[in-house]
């Protein structure tokens, strides 16, 4: 992972610049979090088992709005995520909520060496795989966690849209990984276009089969695949708002796939 280093740090200090502005946001509705509002969405409520009582590590987790809401489920919790600063919060808001879940501050690709448990649940949401550039990688670390028997989750922003610039509203990306990253330069975030970030992000595209077959090659047994024609996210250009949780864009008339979702059991 030496070769990646740089694209790392870029994008660590990209998300620790971004967790004040996210924390601060509606979008992240901080007080409704507060009140009791569980953040996983309709999606992953209707496909998740029971997590009363499981153990479960959150890979990625940014502050932990999601990671917390399973520990008020139920769950036993760890979240973790390569931003200091979103760690930080994480454990700021746990403890005025008096919960209990633990954050650690590490690279997916070095689960291994914080975190030596194994878990009933792995749990991954939302803009995650995109930052990193290799997916074997990846699931050999997450589902190393996994007990026998134990399950994978993810839903995902679908590769199918990260292809589209949203600026034009043309196909400017790539379907398949070729390796490469690419590098832009961005100004504001997804919760404030004008929020006073413009700092330069690496990211990678993957497709649906390099994901399943990196899950696939690690023991895993593919449950349940899913796509939806909608974000739960008003995340993007150009949405439109069908219902609650239910954004959708369409590229001459047509919505291209927006989400999918993958259960996995491991043998």
């Amino acid at each position: 992972m030496d070769k990646y280093i740089k694209y790392f740090e870029a994008n660590k200090a990209l998300w620790d610049a971004k967790t004040p502005i996210h924390a601060a946001s509606k979008f992240y509705d901080m007080d409704a979090f507060f009140a009791g509002t569980n953040t996983l969405r309709h999606i992953e409520l209707g496909e998740l088992p029971s997590l009363e009582g499981k153990t479960i590590l959150h890979s990625q987790c940014h502050f932990g709005q999601d990671t917390l809401s399973m520990e008020r489920m139920g769950a036993e919790c760890t979240g973790i995520d390569i931003s200091p600063e979103a760690i930080k919060k994480a454990e700021e808001i746990r403890d005025e909520l008096n919960l209990a879940s633990r954050f650690v501050c590490c690279n997916v690709y070095d689960i291994d060496k914080h975190i030596d448990t194994l878990f009933d649940l792995v749990f991954t949401s939302y803009g995650v795989i995109g930052w990193l550039p290799d997916l074997d990688r990846w699931a050999a670390q997450l589902c190393a966690r996994i007990k026998s028997g134990g399950y994978f989750y993810m839903a995902e922003f679908h590769p199918v849209l990260y292809m589209f610039d949203w600026g034009t509203d043309r196909i400017a990306y790539r379907y398949f990984n070729d390796g490469n990253p690419y590098e832009e330069e961005n100004e504001g975030t997804y919760v404030d276009n004008k929020a006073d970030i413009k700092m330069t992000e690496y990211f990678w595209q993957h497709s649906i089969s390099e994901i399943l077959n990196a899950l696939i090659g690690q023991g895993m047994d593919i449950v349940l695949f899913n796509e939806y024609d909608y974000s739960p996210y008003n995340c993007f250009p150009n949405l439109v708002k069908l219902e609650d949780q239910k954004f959708q864009f369409k590229h001459n008339g047509i919505a291209p796939p927006h989400i999918f979702s993958i259960l996995a059991k491991k043998r």
